[in-house]
């Protein structure tokens, strides 16, 4: 009977302990980037039509055609290495799972043309503020004194 408690005991520690594991884990995959848009918490693909590109979210990889296959990387190509993810469009594949979102690009690129604009989007976070130095000093563009050269344009300098 102390041997059936036991492993009762230990089965039970077991499911606990497994559960634990499997809820830390999951917290950690498939956080979307600041940059994505906001109110698709369940999302698992982007796709980009600016750089006709696809991300997938889970991974945290972008996913594009170069050399003759479709390429995982964790930056876009070098030729869209300026490319403002902020500012541009995602679409939201609502309707794919799976590991190869790409499987449909000959309909994305048709649909979702360069330039493609649906309804606005809101980014899920902030883009990082970067200093740039210029030569009144460390302070950040249009961020001068009133009155000293860095007023709206409409009064005497």
């Amino acid at each position: 009977m102390n041997n059936l408690k036991l492993a009762l005991v230990a089965l039970g520690l077991f499911f606990i302990s497994g559960s634990n594991a499997q809820v830390s884990v999951n917290v950690n995959i498939g956080t979307a980037p600041n940059w994505g848009p906001a109110g698709y918490t369940e999302a698992e693909y982007y796709y980009i039509p600016d750089v006709q590109s696809y991300y997938d979210v889970r991974q945290r990889q972008f996913i594009y055609y170069g050399n003759g296959q479709w390429v995982r990387a964790n930056r876009l190509p070098v030729a869209y290495r300026n490319y403002d993810l902020y500012n541009g469009y995602k679409v939201v594949l609502t309707d794919y799972h799976g590991q190869t979102p790409y499987v449909n690009y000959n309909t994305h690129k048709v649909k979702y043309y360069k330039g493609y604009h649906g309804a606005p989007q809101k980014n899920i976070g902030v883009r990082p503020v970067h200093k740039k130095l210029h030569a009144h000093g460390p302070k950040g563009h249009g961020q001068g004194h009133p009155g000293k050269g860095h007023g709206n344009g409409k009064g005497k300098h």
